[in-house]
């Protein structure tokens, strides 16, 4: 299967942003992809005093309609990141949605872990998910979807991976700032070391993001699991144990 990283400067029009998203999904199916990949905040990133759910839609609005169409005009999965509308008036949730290759809505995640780390607060305009996390298979191929920040806490792609996830998908807006890049790199690979998976990572780029796209390859997924088979010495009755204590940090 061939993966489509479709990185992008995103502003802060809908429109605009919708436009060069599917100008990337016809070039992308045009050079075979069957998924495509897009960041977070694909809908669009906007300026502190614009909060998101100023532009937030529902899952039936016409940001995810266009997608979907655009899915089934070119036989070509998308994945993108938009804001949702969220529980109240002041916030919106960060939300990644998958769309299969008929148009269809495979389903959607809304992004756990909110990013107030580094002077930022996320949760001022974010309100976090539920809980609720995202599978989806395609061609044979299982996919788990995690959301930037995610991929600081390695219980959610191993939770995406115990669900039958290959490849963890991981759409980011991940900022610029002192060894930030080389831990965007570090920790997507320690994802795939291990958990024997693959991670495809697409990331906004332009001020004052990294982009930095990444498709980080296990080599060889299902010997890599027959030669090192950690997935299968996993622990969770003794983890269990360990969750008061982890919960009252």
């Amino acid at each position: 299967m061939r993966i489509a990283l479709a990185q992008f400067i995103a502003g802060p029009e809908k429109e605009a942003n919708l436009r060069r998203m599917l100008a990337l999904a016809e070039q992308a199916a045009g050079a075979g992809a069957r998924l495509v990949l897009f960041p977070e905040c694909s809908m669009a990133y906007l300026p502190p005093e614009r909060p998101p759910a100023s532009v937030a839609e529902p899952l039936d609005g016409p940001f995810v309609h266009e997608l979907a169409a655009a899915a089934a005009r070119h036989g070509v999965a998308l994945v993108a990141g938009l804001f949702e509308r969220g529980p109240d008036a002041e916030r919106a949730y960060n939300t990644v949605v998958a769309v299969d290759p008929t148009g269809r809505l495979a389903g959607a995640y809304r992004k756990i872990h909110l990013y107030d780390a580094f002077g930022y607060r996320e949760s001022d305009r974010i309100a976090a998910g539920g809980g609720d996390t995202l599978v989806f298979a395609l061609d044979g191929l299982t996919f788990g979807v995690q959301t930037c920040y995610d991929v600081r806490f390695p219980e959610l792609s191993r939770h995406l991976v115990a669900r039958g996830a290959e490849v963890v998908l991981l759409p980011a807006a991940w900022m610029h700032g002192l060894l930030k890049e080389s831990h965007w790199e570090v920790l997507l690979r320690a994802r795939a070391i291990e958990n024997t998976a693959y991670v495809a990572a697409a990331g906004l780029t332009g001020r004052p993001f990294t982009g930095s796209s990444m498709l980080v390859d296990p080599e060889r997924l299902r010997s890599v699991r027959r030669t090192n088979p950690s997935l299968e010495h996993v622990r969770p009755d003794v983890y269990a144990r360990w969750a008061p204590a982890a919960a009252a940090r």
